[in-house]
Formats: C-alpha cells, sequence, structure tokens
C-alpha cells in the first residue's frame, strides 16, 4: 500500500471525515478518489456522503463505514 494511503487509512481509522481539498492540503494527494478506490479494493468499507458548500457546490466527503474492521 502506497504511503498516501496508508495516511488516508489511518485518518479514516481515527474516526476523521475526508475531502479532496483537505486530501490534497494535508496528505498532498491529488487524487483521492483513487485512494479510496485502493482502500476499497483492499476491503476497507468507506462511505461516501455528497456534502453542500457554503457556495452550493457539491462534494465527496468520505469516512469509515460503521462496520468496516480495521
Amino acid at each position: 500500500m502506497e504511503a498516501q494511503t496508508k495516511l488516508i487509512r489511518k485518518w479514516l481509522d481515527n474516526g476523521n471525515t475526508i475531502t479532496a481539498y483537505q486530501a490534497l492540503e494535508w496528505f498532498r494527494c491529488f487524487r483521492l478518489a483513487s485512494r479510496i478506490f485502493d482502500l476499497k479494493s483492499s476491503g476497507f468499507a468507506i462511505e461516501k456522503e455528497m456534502i453542500l458548500l457554503d457556495n452550493g457546490k457539491r462534494i465527496a466527503q468520505y469516512k469509515k463505514a460503521p462496520d468496516s474492521r480495521s
């Protein structure tokens, strides 16, 4: 598993949520959707919620699914 994927998994394991902007800012990850795909492919259960920003745009926010195993 690549370094960014490990960092994002640890972040989600701690009960946090993440958006693409946050992934870029905190982990220098330009392709969060790809890292989420990698995590899902390895069996890590992730939920996606579309959230509405103040400017009216909708973006994906990811979190660890409640039934996910570490």
